[in-house]
Order: structure tokens, then C-alpha cells, then sequence
């Protein structure tokens, strides 16, 4: 039987060689190659046309959600799955909406990674039974709690941005890594204090670091 070819999208190399390892070990899913940013991505993926790609949310100088959306652009008929650090609650819908096919949470990894890959490669969805809740009440307009949460209101390119101050990143180091001007990201910076009600930058970085810390856990793939 030939196996499925899997292209993991990471930054992080440790991680992205023991998801390859675990995945390695299958009869039917093999890791074909693998990338850190988004343009070393884009060249590879067109060169070993893989069947599924595995994604971070946090690359190197960019953004797992812009990668799913230009890959939904280009490719619709190449699936996606999320594989992430980050609040699954704030992340998995607008990956959905980007294109993704499914999130899983790094958490999860060892006990799930390889089911939700069979099941995207399968044509369906993967979604572990808190996010569809999470998104069917969104969907039924019934999301309480969850509505009040002020981040919500924040659109892709402003979470990126607010995550990357959270980073401990400048101005200047954002704009390089986005690779948009320092202007820009300082419109940004304005619209984030904006929506979440924060007087300054001091109170933008203090909440930026402190949700940084809070929404993500520490990878830890075993194998």
C-alpha cells in the first residue's frame, strides 16, 4: 500500500521531528518533508505535492492562518490540519473559516494526531468534541460567556499582532517579521488598545504578555 504523504509546517525542529516520528511509524502516513515559514512552505509543498499538510499557528515570520488561506486559495483540493499550542476556543474557528480542515491541540498530540489525520485524509472534519460545541453554539448565536471576551473582537492580522507584543517583539521587530511597515503595525497597536480598552502601550504589552502566558501550553511530543 502507498503511503499518504503528510508535510508538517513548524517552527519548532524538535517538535516537528517528534510528530514526524510518531507519524513515521504508521503503515499507512509517511512524513514527506517538512518547513518553518510560510515561503519555504510554499516551495516545497509545490515540489513533493503532498496529501496533507500539518500546521502551527506561530511560524517563522508569519502566520499558520495566512498559509491555510493561500493554500485554500491555491489548492482547495490539499487538506489542512492545525496543530497548535494556542487557545483552541480563539483559534479553531477562524482556522475553519480559513480553510483548515481540522485543529488539534499539541496537548492531544500523541493520542490524536494520527486519528485526525486519517479522518482529514478520509474527507471529513476533526474537531475534538469541546471545539464543536464551542462552534455550534457560535453558529447558533448562542455563545454566552464567551461573547464577552473583548480578544474575540480582535481580526486575524490584529491577534497576530497582539501575540507577537505578548512575544516580547518591538514595533520595528513585528513589522520585519510580518514584513509590513512600522506605520502599519503602529495602527495596529492603536486599533488593539482600542478594542480591548487600554489606555496605553504599558497596559497593551502587560495584557499582551500576561495572554501570551496564559493560552498556550509547552509542546511535548513523545515518542
Amino acid at each position: 500500500m502507498e503511503k499518504k504523504k503528510i508535510f508538517v509546517v513548524e517552527d519548532h525542529p524538535i517538535f516537528r521531528l517528534g510528530i514526524s516520528e510518531l507519524i513515521n511509524q504508521e503503515e499507512d502516513i509517511a512524513v514527506c518533508g517538512g518547513a518553518e515559514s510560510v515561503c519555504q512552505a510554499m516551495h516545497e509543498i509545490d515540489r513533493l505535492n503532498p496529501d496533507l499538510l500539518i500546521v502551527d499557528i506561530s511560524l517563522k515570520n508569519s502566520d499558520g492562518i495566512d498559509l491555510v488561506k493561500e493554500i485554500h486559495n491555491q489548492r482547495k483540493d490539499l487538506p489542512v490540519l492545525i496543530l497548535s499550542m494556542h487557545d483552541e476556543f480563539l483559534y479553531a474557528e477562524r482556522a475553519l473559516r480559513a480553510g483548515a480542515r481540522g485543529y488539534i491541540m499539541k496537548e492531544e498530540a500523541m493520542e490524536s494526531v494520527v486519528f485526525a489525520i486519517r479522518q482529514v485524509l478520509a474527507g471529513n472534519l476533526y474537531f475534538n468534541d469541546r471545539v464543536k460545541e464551542h462552534i455550534l453554539f457560535q453558529l447558533s448565536g448562542d455563545s454566552g460567556a464567551a461573547d464577552t471576551d473583548p480578544i474575540k473582537r480582535l481580526t486575524n492580522r490584529e491577534l497576530e499582532v497582539f501575540r507577537l507584543i505578548g512575544r516580547g517583539y518591538s514595533t520595528r521587530d513585528i513589522a520585519g517579521k510580518l514584513n509590513l511597515s512600522i506605520k502599519t503595525i503602529g495602527t495596529y497597536r492603536e486599533r488593539i488598545k482600542e478594542k480591548l480598552g487600554l489606555r496605553n502601550a504599558t497596559e497593551l504589552v502587560r495584557l499582551a504578555v500576561h495572554w501570551e502566558n496564559t493560552t498556550k501550553i509547552k509542546p511535548s511530543v513523545q515518542v
